[in-house]
Order: C-alpha cells, then structure tokens, then sequence
C-alpha cells in the first residue's frame, strides 16, 4: 500500500475557506441535527442517522476505512475565523474517497452538504479540495457518480472537472435509477475512456 504513505491515520485539507478532517466521536450530535429531517440529504444518501448511537456507529465506520486504507471520509467544516478560535466553524457536509485502490491508481469520490450549506459553493470548494489532495498521493483517476436526476451534483461534478463517462444501470432497491458515471484523470494521464 505504498499510496497510502503519509494518509492513515487520518490527514487535514485547507481550501478555499474549508477544512476537511476525519470524523471524530465529538461529531455524533452535530451529525445527528444535521441529518435529521434533510428529505433531500436522506433522498441521495444511502445512510440515515437518526440517533447518537446511529451517529457513532457511522463515524466508527469511517474511522475503519482509514485505518484498512480503502475509504478516506471527511467532516466539511467552514475553516477557522475569529468566531471560531479553535479553527474550525459550522459542519457543512461530508466528502470521501471510496473504494480507493491505490494500486489501479483510482478511487470514487462522494460528498453531501448540510442543508445550510447548500448553495454556498461549498461542494465545489470540497471536492476541488480533495482531488487536488488525492492526485498529490498518487491516484491517477477518480470518478463520481450520481442519479440521473441529481442535476445538482451534475452540475458540481463539471464545475470540478469530472467530465460525463458513462451511464450505469439502475440497480433496485439501493439504486433505483440510472446513475450518471463523471471521471477526472490527473493531469498528464491521457484521454478519457468512456465505461
């Protein structure tokens, strides 16, 4: 796992007035108002937290993805201000690198934002953020997908540079539309091949 060098245990990424950061224990409560009740977060997430419980337990779930390597999950908190001396802000959403292989150089990149976030440009600022971070580690190629009709997420993903790459087949009950298939290769990687 030489790709993994200098990211277990857990890494920091400042950009553009963000902070992304693994999840930590103190994050339960937060995440637990952040979700619940957000019809639209639950729409396109496939984990619901709705208690503290549920709320630790999905943490602990992201705290094992960095230790096995394969799965690099942040917290998206506004970066520090002189309202938040300890240098961070308000949880605005979550973004990960998943099913990371680091030996094909790939991984697929995921991402929710708090309602309150939403229409900030915090998810653009997100990802631009992480796949600046996951290229200088060595991964050549990260895709994004989402459902046909997310536009939303359509529209970040090609803000971000994720050009359309195919179309994957709905898959009932846990994807019950067509997903639409976004890729980015790091620079100097060659052309895009189409799934």
């Amino acid at each position: 796992m030489a790709g993994t060098r200098g990211v277990r245990g857990g890494s920091v990424i400042r950009g553009d007035g963000l902070l992304l950061r693994p999840w930590r224990a103190a994050d339960a409560a937060e995440l637990v108002r952040v979700q619940r009740g957000d019809a639209a977060l639950r729409r396109w997430t496939r984990a619901a937290v709705d208690d503290e419980a549920a709320a630790l337990a999905w943490i602990a779930g992201q705290a094992r993805g960095w230790e096995a390597g394969d799965r690099m999950g942040f917290a998206v908190v506004a970066a520090g201000s002189p309202c938040f001396p300890d240098g961070e802000g308000e949880l605005l959403g979550h973004i990960t690198l998943r099913d990371v292989s680091w030996g094909e150089g790939r991984a697929e990149v995921g991402y929710w934002t708090a309602a309150r976030a939403r229409g900030r440009g915090v998810a653009p600022r997100a990802l631009t953020a992480l796949t600046g971070w996951a290229f200088g580690r060595g991964l050549a190629r990260l895709e994004l997908l989402h459902q046909m009709d997310n536009t939303a997420s359509c529209r970040v993903a090609l803000k971000c540079g994720f050009e359309r790459a195919g179309v994957l087949p709905a898959a009932p009950p846990e994807f019950p539309l067509d997903g639409c298939l976004h890729a980015r290769l790091r620079e100097g990687q060659g052309r895009m091949a189409s799934t």
